[in-house]
């Protein structure tokens, strides 16, 4: 039989490959191939699906840089055998995963698909098959030139396709479980297919992808609330090989006036590190100039994360930290959108 395309699943873990255990009524990871035997609809596509399966699966609260890199070394090392590449992927990291790879990946002119399930594929209620066919469907989709559809790493779920560098996990229970806040929906699926090709990232296709398999995990992440404590601030402040922090904010980037807390973040930038200023709230930016509060922020050498999400600002500091010793170069790079991952207003 002759295909129209080839794509590669991917199978790191999660829900979707569980079986519920009899005994402990607790969710196992099962073999690959069963759920392969689950999903007869696959046989139907003109798409070549091979696979490779993470020994033993991932659960993915246990996902790791390493992990990231060895994902990345599995895409990089098959990339030209295949249009497309489906990973599956526990749901409660996999927002971290489709960021961090979405640095990794330079020039990413193929689709890279994560998807999952809330419910395992072999329950009668499931939504894996849908996650899964639908993503297989979209890896191989090519447009009239023969580039693909969506060059670049997506989560499919739940009848959406989300950059992956925009989405944030936003349910444990609803089958709606991602959602990408700060960006519109890469593509939609109903009786057909809508991609919204303007949306999308635009590669060159006349360079190579470039993979990178390095990343610097000397990161911290911390949220400001009323009342938190001088101490333990400066004292992650002090922390030892820690590189950058992920600062949670009130609102549009703003944090309280205390001159204790701007004078441990200008120790902290002083010292080299990179504090990057990220709203708490799910939808919406940091603007740092629009109150005083988030000025003063900006005068200690705080930079702006603008409409980043907690995942990919970490990820993106990992990645650009492998790359720069210079924090003034981490500080500047965290300004640019590379990926798409931040919507930057005309200054």
């Amino acid at each position: 039989m002759s295909y129209n395309s080839k794509v590669l699943l991917i199978y790191t873990g999660g829900t979707i490959g569980m079986n519920r255990n009899p005994l402990t009524g607790a969710l196992e990871p099962f073999d690959f191939e069963h759920l392969l035997q689950k999903v007869p609809e696959l046989h139907q596509f003109d798409t070549q699906i091979e696979t490779y399966q993470f020994a033993p699966p991932i659960d993915s609260s246990d996902m790791s840089p390493q992990r990231w890199t060895d994902l990345s070394h599995v895409i990089a090392d098959h990339y030209d055998q295949y249009d497309g590449f489906v990973v599956l992927h526990g749901t409660d990291t996999m927002a971290f995963t489709a960021s961090a790879l979405s640095y990794m990946l330079e020039n990413l002119t193929k689709p890279v698909i994560f998807t999952g399930s809330q419910l395992p594929i072999g329950q009668l209620r499931t939504d894996g098959k849908e996650n899964l066919i639908t993503s297989i469907e979209m890896a191989a989709a090519k447009d009239e030139e023969g580039h693909a559809m969506v060059p670049e790493v997506g989560i499919y779920f739940n009848s959406h396709l989300l950059r992956g560098n925009r989405t944030t996990k936003q349910s444990a229970e609803e089958f709606n479980a991602f959602e990408s806040f700060n960006y519109p929906h890469l593509a939609e699926t109903g009786v057909n297919i809508t991609y919204h090709r303007h949306r999308m990232l635009k590669p060159d296709y006349s360079k190579p992808m470039i993979p990178h398999f390095h990343l610097d995990n000397n990161v911290i992440i911390f949220s400001l609330f009323p009342g938190i404590r001088e101490d333990l601030i400066r004292h992650i402040i002090r922390t030892p090989n820690l590189r950058a922090i992920v600062m949670r904010t009130f609102g549009s980037g703003n944090a309280p006036q205390s001159p204790w807390l701007l004078d441990a973040l200008k120790e902290g930038t002083s010292s080299g590190k990179v504090i990057v200023n990220i709203s708490q709230c799910m939808q919406g930016a940091v603007e740092m100039r629009r109150y005083d509060c988030g000025y003063h922020l900006q005068e200690v050498g705080v930079v702006s994360g603008y409409d980043s999400t907690v995942e990919s600002a970490v990820t993106k500091l990992m990645f650009l930290q492998s790359q720069y010793d210079d924090p003034k170069m981490v500080r500047d790079m965290m300004n640019r959108s590379i990926r798409g991952e931040i919507s930057i207003p005309n200054s």
